[in-house]
Parts: C-alpha cells; structure tokens; sequence
C-alpha cells in the first residue's frame, strides 16, 4: 500500500518535474483540489479514478487517499508548487503517523514552489537567507504569525509571503507592513507576483512603504528584500557577498574592525586625533563601550605624533608596554625605547628612599631621558613620580605623559593629578581601566595618526 504525494509545480506545465508527470500517467486514483486538475489532465490515464474536492477539505483528502490505499490501489494526491510545503505533504504524514498506519509507505515527490518561481522570474531576490510566511490564520493563530512576522523582519530575511489576502483576511498584509517598517527601511524592495508561470501572470515592484494590500489578492505572493536587496530594472537583486567577502588578512581584518568601531564613533564632538586614539583604544578592549575612556589636554596626540615621528625617544614604566608598540613603527622612524625596572640600581634605591620600585625606575629614567616619551601602564607611583618631577623640576620637559596605570589603588588619584598639569602634553585612559595594552595601543595610534583620514573626514 502507498500513498505518493506530488508537488505539481506553480502552474505552467512546464513547470512539472518529470517524475511528477511520469508517476501520474501510472497511478490508479489521483485526489486533489479540483482547480488544479486543469494542470495535469494530460497526463492522467483514461481509466484512473478522479476525485476532486473543494478548497479546505484538505484532511478529508488525506482520508480518502488512506482509504483508497488500503484498498490496495496505488494512490496519488497532488497539489500545488511543492508537496511539502504548504501543501498536502504534512497532513496526510500527520494522519499516518497518529493512526500509526505502519503498513502505508509513503513518498513525496518535489515540485517548483511559487516562490521559487516567483524569484525566477524576479531575477535573484533569493541570493541570500530567507523565509517563508503565511498570512492565514485559519489554522495558526495570529499571534504567533506576528511573533514570526517580527522574526523575520529582526532577522532581516529575504520574506516570501504565502496567503497575503482573501476576502475575509483582508487586514493581515496591511499589519505585517507596520511591523516590518519597525525594522526596514521605507524604499526596501517588494514584489507582488501574481498566477506566476500561468497565463495571466503579472509582477509589480513596488517599495515597502509604497506596498498596498489592496493589489495583491488570494492569488499573490508577496516578496519582501532585505536590506542589502536592490531593483536594477525589472529585477531584484539580493547579494550573496561574493564581491564583498569577510575580510581574511590581518590587515584586512584590522580595518574592517577600525570601520565597525569608527561607526560609532564618528558621531563623537571629539577632534579627528582623539577619534582615532579612541578608535585603536577600542580595538584593544574590545569593547564598544569604552568609547568614552580617552581624555587628552589640547592637541596632545599631534604633539606626541610629532615626537615620535622625529625619532623621539620613549620610556615606559614596565616591559609589557614596550612589547606593545609596534616594532615596525619604531624601526621606521629610529626611535629608542627604554625601561628602567629591571636596571641594577632600581631596588636599592627604592630601599633607600622608600620608593616602590616603579617610583625609584622612573626617577633613574626621568634623569636619563628628560624630554622623552613616557608612557605609564601599569604602576599609578610611577605617574605620581612623573607628576612630582615635572611641578619641582623645570628641566624636565617630557615630549609628553601617558597616563594608562590600572587598578583600584591610587589609579584615580595618579591620573586626576596628571590631568591638572599645565604645559605637557597629556593622554589619559578614565577611570580604573588601564594597562599596557592600552597604553602602548595610545602610542601606537599616535604613530599612524594620518589614518585617521581613512575614517573621518
């Protein structure tokens, strides 16, 4: 005993598979609704059974096909597009499988669905992900359309509806428009594809905020673009991403990651020099939401740009930042990078003058390299060393201080005291967060300043 369920395409009967048609002209009983028999009467054999039913008796289908199956006749029952979807396929299986009819063998033969064809006809609106809707509400209740409508539209899926309008659902198409203009733009592509592949076919574009239900009827389907779908003439065209592929270098990689975070920062009132040390600040956290961390005197990252570009010298506070700052920078304009905290004289001198060991480093480098770079990243004494020096001491002129210590102790307080220096170029990073990384990402940015013009203008 079976039961074969056959999709028979949208209409034209070119349109049909081959299998479809050859299993047709073999079969004893062929059920379907009897507006699609029109389709198919040339294939039918003279002396098969026809059992046409109205539109709705879709379970009483499936109970006659299981009736004539046990029988012992070969059975087919057809419907449009593809069998299996929104179709006879699942509610002849569903009957099957409840009444646990396990001497029935079932088999479904595949057919061109309308949006298939309608997206044929439009040229490529199917490039990308998609999805499928029905409007009709008379089996699944319209909450639960809406929740997918919504879905569908978050999600920014290529939508392809089925049952947009009858004259009883005439309200539904009109309420999926206001949901998806919540989260798609007003000029986004729709097409309205009617009796596609049949006779009297006819296909508007329009845009969604253009859409109106009131030209689509039981016998359309509505296509909805995403937001990368465009018209070039009378076609749809939805992107795949063939000429825009994920970036796979690191270099590309890194701009494309500079691009996603200038979005964000672009709107700023910042300078176009502290957009771009934030922008490389972010990049190292990796958080958007520390956006709002830089805070710079006047000009500080141009002046800072200048001395490093001159082969200016730089110090830092431990050896991780130095392992941060790009050799090739350094390499490129000859400048010497120095860390005194691990020099021979550092814990004596700490004992001596009861200094951390960060303080008494920074003392010896302060004395070694006056008009250098310096740059903090770890330790708040060092800075409050640099601080110190620089209101007692008029010989030290520092090319200029960035402040990046992190931590709970002192960190704010180190930082707070940098901000209200007068006449030294300063950089720091808010709040408790800080470390190496940032601050060799701050030295970093001023070396590539000129970048800044690849993403803000």
């Amino acid at each position: 005993m079976q039961i074969t369920i056959a999709g028979i395409g949208p209409g034209d009967q070119q349109y049909i598979l081959p299998i479809v048609k050859e299993r047709i002209s073999n079969t004893e009983v062929i059920i379907g609704y009897s507006y699609y028999f029109q389709f198919v009467d040339q294939y039918i054999p003279p002396n098969a059974e026809r059992i046409e039913m109205p539109l709705g008796k879709e379970a009483e289908r499936a109970e006659k096909a299981i009736e004539k199956a046990q029988e012992g006749q070969s059975v087919m029952v057809i419907g449009s597009g593809d069998a299996s979807i929104y179709s006879m396929a699942s509610i002849v299986y569903e009957i099957v499988a409840n009444r646990n009819l396990q001497d029935i063998e079932l088999e479904t033969l595949p057919g061109i669905s309308a949006f298939l064809a309608a997206g044929s006809k439009l040229g490529a609106p199917l490039g990308h992900d998609f999805c499928c809707i029905s409007l009709s509400d008379l089996m699944t209740p319209w909450g639960v359309i809406e929740k997918r409508i919504r879905g569908a539209a978050l999600g920014d899926f290529v939508t392809c509806i089925y049952n947009p309008k009858s004259e009883l659902r005439f309200w539904q198409l009109g309420r999926l428009k206001k949901l998806f203009l919540e989260e798609r733009k007003s000029d986004t592509p729709v097409a309205i594809v009617r009796q596609v592949t049949r006779e009297d076919e006819n296909i508007r574009i329009t845009t969604l905020c253009d859409l109106n239900p009131d030209w689509v009827d039981m016998f359309s389907l509505v296509l909805i673009g995403n937001s990368q779908t465009f018209q070039n003439g009378s076609h749809l065209i939805t992107p795949r991403g063939y000429l825009n592929r994920k970036p796979q270098s690191g270099a590309e990689i890194q701009q494309a990651s500079f691009e996603l975070i200038a979005e964000q920062v672009r709107s700023l009132k910042m300078s176009k020099a502290n957009k771009w040390a934030t922008t490389r600040l972010v990049h190292t956290t990796g958080d958007l939401s520390d956006i709002d961390l830089l805070s710079t005197s006047d000009h500080a990252i141009a002046k800072i740009a200048d001395h490093l570009k001159t082969g200016g010298e730089i110090v830092t506070d431990v050896t991780m930042v130095m392992a941060g700052i790009t050799k090739q920078y350094l390499a490129k304009y000859g400048n010497k990078i120095h860390c005194f905290l691990n020099v021979d004289q550092v814990p004596a001198l700490a004992e001596e003058q009861n200094l951390t060991r960060s303080q008494a480093a920074m003392k010896l480098a302060i004395e070694s390299h006056p008009n250098a770079l310096f740059v903090v990243g770890n330790a708040p004494t060092a800075l409050f060393e640099l601080v110190k020096t620089s209101r007692q001491n008029n010989d030290f002129k520092p090319a200029g201080i960035i402040g990046a210590p992190v931590g709970f102790i002192n960190v704010i307080e180190s930082k707070e005291q940098l901000q209200q220096l007068e006449n030294i170029p300063w950089i720091v990073v808010s709040g408790n967060k800080g470390g190496s990384n940032l601050a060799a990402s701050l030295v970093n940015a001023a070396f590539t300043l000129e970048e800044a013009d690849n993403f803000y203008n």
